[in-house]
């Protein structure tokens, strides 16, 4: 079953449940899918799941930047609204790699590129986040290159 329909699927249970405030997270995600659906073109065909799990990180990380405005800001209520609405796309986001598997895939670049030097920076960071099919978050691979590098 593809993510969209588990979206749609929630949305309705959510609503039967009574859950008004789930249900408008989910709403919301369903309104980001269409609008990525139509700047893509993709209307008709719609998008692949890991198209939707690209998203889905957007708009988490969208709702951690408006948390941590909101804690800055004294807004404790709406600090909290917006980590609960990350909590809800979170539930949807494959789970993160571990950093043993991280460092493995880092390893195995390394191997397949020749060299870790600060020129094949990127070049590590791409394949590494191509291997990992989207659950390596991309600070903290970069982050682990980069001491992958100075410490070579």
């Amino acid at each position: 079953m593809s993510l969209k329909t588990t979206i749609d699927q929630d949305l309705k249970t959510a609503l039967l449940a009574g859950d008004k405030d789930h249900a408008t997270i989910l709403r919301g995600l369903k309104s980001a899918i269409l609008n990525e659906e139509i700047a893509k073109g993709a209307r008709e065909s719609g998008l692949t799941d890991q198209d939707i799990v690209a998203l889905l990180k957007r708009e988490a990380k969208k709702r951690q930047e408006s948390a941590d405005l909101y804690k800055k800001a004294g807004e404790t209520e709406r600090e909290a609204r917006e980590l609960k609405e990350k909590a809800a796309i979170s539930e949807y986001l494959p789970e993160e790699m571990s950093e043993e598997a991280i460092e493995k895939l880092i390893d195995e670049a390394v191997e397949q590129i020749g060299a870790a030097s600060p020129q094949n920076m990127g070049q590590i960071i791409g394949f590494v986040k191509q291997r990992s099919n989207g659950q390596a978050d991309g600070g903290k691979v970069a982050a682990m290159v980069k001491a992958r590098i100075e410490a070579a």
